[in-house]
């Protein structure tokens, strides 16, 4: 795609003279335009958004009270969509942390039509000498966990270099959030609605070790981590009630038909899971992924749940006949079987079972 048709979107909140440098090198590459928010900074920094206002393709927009980075992305990309006609749009940070050799990066990856989310990747391995321990082992766990629960691996999930085009306007103008957790959330959004990644490498630079970010290391990060982790700990706390359920029923049905009907295991597993999955369901449905119960959501979670008791009670089965266990750890064999089910059961549900309806 080419440059002059994409604008560069940047909030900004109290910035320093690195701010019109950086509008003033977008500038001479050619970008049809740039947006900067300004985040309800004080009057002192007033002189530094006239500056940029008066600039060729510069606009300046302001919110009169600061209302964080989410929402200054959102007032900018609304701007964008109601008032340009650019077919594409790259958000940036405002305190240097991102080069115009690495916006024009994105730029050039970027495919017109192409519903897609960009995301400038710094290299976080142990290679890398420049990043501060504490913002290498927070990205660390972050891509992990994200990993684990969303199925993608993005090498840097805290980036604030990303690039998508018109088709995903909307989208993102959806996402909810006002501060640093909007970017998160975005990430969640994309996951879980399929829109693809695509990660460009990119220069790492922390300008004394980031001391001029905006970012509050312990309440930005419980909002982050709240939000990461807030749907599967609700998960965990239904599952941990409808395995309550289970397993008293497995135990009782285990130790009385167990001995006395061949496959007494699978039966009995069979039947405890019919108890406890509609238990689950309603507990997921109203208040884990907060979606109304409907027929295609019903059937959805039918089939999954199927799927799983089987598995589980063939695992179950196997496992007792196969080690000679004794019946009465049959709830324990069970324990081991779900637990080895349960993150795959929390990536189905979240992705088919509770997709949200286009």
């Amino acid at each position: 795609m080419q440059v002059k048709e994409l604008c560069v979107l940047i909030p900004s909140l109290s910035p320093d003279e690195r701010l019109p440098e950086y509008v003033d090198q977008l500038l001479a590459a050619e970008f049809g335009g740039i947006v900067v928010v300004n985040d309800g900074s004080n009057e002192k920094y007033d002189g530094i958004f006239e500056r940029i206002a008066l600039k060729e393709r510069c606009t300046v927009l302001r919110h009169e009270v600061n209302r964080g980075k989410g929402q200054g992305l959102r007032t900018g990309i609304e701007y964008i969509r109601d008032h340009t006609e650019f077919k594409g749009v790259i958000t940036a940070d405002a305190d240097g942390q991102h080069t115009v050799q690495d916006t024009l990066k994105l730029a050039a990856a970027m495919q017109e039509n192409q519903k897609e989310l960009l995301l400038g990747s710094r290299d976080f391995s142990g290679k890398n000498k420049n990043i501060p321990p504490r913002s290498r082992f927070g990205n660390r766990i972050t891509s992990a966990v994200f990993a684990a629960l969303y199925g993608h691996w993005l090498p840097d999930t805290q980036t604030g270099l990303r690039a998508v085009t018109r088709e995903t306007y909307d989208d993102l103008l959806a996402v909810t959030g006002d501060r640093f957790e909007y970017e998160m959330n975005m990430l969640i959004y994309c996951a879980t609605n399929k829109v693809p990644f695509k990660i460009i490498p990119i220069e790492t630079i922390y300008l004394e070790e980031n001391k001029s970010s905006h970012f509050n290391p312990i309440k930005d990060s419980i909002r982050i981590y709240k939000l990461l982790l807030g749907s599967f700990i609700r998960f965990a706390a239904a599952s941990i009630a409808s395995f309550v359920i289970d397993f008293v029923l497995l135990t009782l049905l285990g130790n009385t038909i167990f001995a006395a009907v061949a496959h007494g295991a699978f039966f009995a597993k069979v039947l405890a899971r019919c108890v406890s999955a509609p238990c689950n369901f309603y507990l997921n449905s109203k208040y884990v992924f907060e979606k109304k119960m409907s027929r295609k959501t019903f059937v959805r979670y039918v089939l999954l749940a199927v799927f799983i008791m089987l598995v589980s009670a063939v695992g179950v089965d196997g496992l007792m006949n196969w080690l000679k266990f004794p019946t009465a750890i049959i709830g324990l064999v069970g324990i081991a079987v779900d637990t080895v089910l349960y993150l795959v059961s929390y990536r189905v549900q979240r992705n088919w079972v509770f997709k949200e309806d286009k």
